[in-house]
């Protein structure tokens, strides 16, 4: 684990995603903390400030990792529905969408308590139709959060 990625107030998962160690601790709590709050924030239709924690987080991981893929392909999900509801623009967000799924190439299903899979599945179905991000939320520790104030706060503070 990196010095730089730790942080003892990052709680735990409910259940065991990858990110998850044997010995009970993150093994990049930074990126589980900036995941719980870009989650939150694009269940509550907040993609921009939901793409802001997750390139933020980005910029800690050498070019190449499963984390960098990860959180780049993250950056690319919120930007493009971004795209797709404030512009609507559907054409970018295809672009960014198709993006996503190349980054998202080799990263575990669960990870970091994303559901992975079914961001997947959802950002392939809206490359040929876009109205299944209607309604849709990113599955995470087994719900859909919403966004909290401290998620807000969060965001903010990266600017």
């Amino acid at each position: 684990m990196d010095d730089h990625t730790r942080d003892p107030s990052v709680a735990p998962p409910s259940g065991n995603p990858a990110g998850w160690r044997a010995d009970g601790q993150w093994e990049h709590a930074t990126l589980r903390q900036a995941v719980v709050h870009g989650v939150r924030l694009y269940n509550s239709g907040e993609f921009h400030e939901s793409h802001d924690c997750f390139e933020d987080e980005w910029y800690n991981y050498g070019r190449g990792s499963t984390e960098s893929k990860f959180l780049h392909g993250m950056v690319q999900v919120a930007a493009g529905a971004y795209k797709h509801f404030d512009f609507e623009d559907d054409d970018g967000m295809r672009s960014l969408f198709r993006t996503s799924l190349q980054y998202f190439r080799g990263v575990p299903n669960d990870y970091y308590g994303v559901d992975l899979l079914d961001v997947r599945t959802t950002v392939t179905n809206a490359l040929s139709d876009p109205s299944v991000l209607e309604g849709w939320q990113i599955r995470f520790d087994d719900g859909y959060p919403t966004a909290r104030d401290v998620d807000f706060e969060y965001a903010e503070r990266l600017d």
